[in-house]
């Protein structure tokens, strides 16, 4: 077997239809938090009251806030706001999973951002977290077989966050997308649990095949600003990518590589690289 067929008859991924099963949140108590600090900012900034009004203070649950942040950015001329904002907090409603990965997400981008200071920025600001829950509702749509609806998200959520995911990729939750700008990810990706990832990062093809033919990026992966990883190559758990690095070969598990074309420089410092969030390139072994 030559190394494109084994790359195709590589498993996609060994949970790959249980991305965020199994893992509780506490998605009531940050309701709750989201509303205190609405609240807050309510009081402090006379100017955001509309804003912090329409989203969370008269909403009763995260799904129905979910729907109003995201109609506030994607409605457009062909699908307005009137139209847009039932069928997101509908997808919302008779899908918990999809509000729970979003709320998990909302929790990574504030633990492991340093510049995030509140639950509530990721949800009003954070473009990167708005695109990944445009992808979340988009691939819902996707399985249920509504897939002309799902491209069109994906196509208003390009316009609007310069964010491209396919909706039939598969990702996880617990997503640090960290300012998102550029950010590809092809049809065949698959993005497991615990994940962090800059800027002009590209999930993409070569262009020379069909079928499963983009990465699959194992948990715990930390992937550097502007890293290009191309193939059905497969980013092992806890792995580093450097910024800027292009990745035509697979990743072994809590390996540090770097450079165009990649290579292994060391072992990773850090056990779980996507929570620590340290992008130098400091590691155990050869650099």
């Amino acid at each position: 077997m030559n190394e494109s067929e084994q790359t195709a008859a590589r498993p996609a991924s060994k949970n790959a239809d249980k991305l965020c099963a199994g893992k509780a949140h506490d998605v009531g108590g940050m309701w709750e938090t989201l509303r205190s600090e609405a609240a807050k900012v309510a009081a402090e900034e006379p100017k955001l009251l509309h804003l912090v009004d329409d989203v969370i203070l008269s909403r009763e649950n995260p799904a129905a806030a979910l729907g109003a942040r995201l109609a506030r950015r994607l409605a457009r001329e062909d699908m307005p706001r009137e139209a847009m904002e039932p069928l997101l907090t509908g997808v919302f409603e008779a899908h918990p999973l999809v509000v729970h990965s979003a709320m998990r997400d909302m929790r990574a981008m504030f633990e492991r951002d340093p510049a995030c200071f509140s639950l509530l920025e990721p949800l009003l600001f954070y473009k990167g977290f708005l695109a990944l829950t445009t992808y979340r509702v988009a691939h819902q749509l996707w399985q249920d077989r509504r897939r002309w609806l799902a491209l069109y998200l994906q196509s208003i959520a390009s316009e609007a966050f310069a964010v491209d995911i396919h909706p039939a990729a598969r990702i996880g939750c617990g997503i640090l997308l960290d300012h998102a700008t550029s950010f590809v990810v092809g049809e065949t990706a698959i993005i497991e649990d615990d994940v962090s990832i800059l800027h002009e990062v590209t999930l993409g093809g070569t262009g020379k095949q069909t079928g499963d033919r983009h990465p699959i990026i194992r948990s715990g992966v930390l992937i550097g600003a502007g890293a290009k990883i191309l193939g059905r190559v497969e980013i092992g758990s806890g792995a580093k990518v450097g910024a800027g690095s292009v990745v035509l070969a697979d990743v072994p598990p809590h390996t540090t590589v770097a450079g165009v074309p990649a290579v292994v420089v060391g072992v990773a410092i850090e056990e779980n690289p996507a929570i620590e969030m340290n992008q130098q390139l400091d590691c155990r072994g050869n650099i």
